[in-house]
């Protein structure tokens, strides 16, 4: 047995240590204190939040908001696949500023939650780009993004 298999060893045990201790799905470091649908959303079964932020990977969730709290979206496309803006429905979450979309082919939304309820985000984008030279071949699909939010 080589001297080194202790050290490496203890070093393998760090590393799962650190894996397991990762939340994953909030941008940027340090505690927001925004709670990331992706690592721990708050759904139909659970407490709501206060802040929940969501991206494209949260397609077909359901999220729970407090009432006052907010919602923030971003699903980031590309110029040739855009996101459509955002749609929602129901009277639960107000619109509010998101900010400025940087990047063509994002979509970007914000709401406050101002009433109990149940309400329905949607978007969608291509599923390919359109062709740019004669003779590719053309796709028609699209993507389609989907959360329930309910406000309490």
């Amino acid at each position: 047995m080589r001297r080194t298999t202790p050290v490496a060893i203890a070093a393998a045990a760090v590393l799962l240590a650190a894996c397991g201790s990762q939340s994953g799905g909030d941008k940027g470091g340090g505690d927001s204190g925004k709670v990331s649908p992706s690592a721990s959303a708050p759904s139909t079964g659970g407490a709501c939040a206060p802040h929940v932020e969501l991206t494209a990977g949260d397609n077909g969730r359901t999220v729970c908001v407090t009432k006052g709290g907010e919602l923030r979206l971003t699903l980031d496309g590309t110029k040739a696949r855009p996101w459509q803006p955002v749609r929602t429905s129901g009277s639960a979450l107000r619109a509010i500023n998101s900010g400025f979309v940087i990047q063509p082919g994002d979509a970007t939304a914000a709401y406050q939650a101002v009433a109990a309820g149940t309400a329905k985000l949607t978007s969608s984008r291509p599923l390919c780009a359109e062709p740019t030279a004669p003779g590719q071949v053309s796709c028609k699909g699209i993507q389609e993004w989907t959360v329930t939010v309910r406000v309490k």
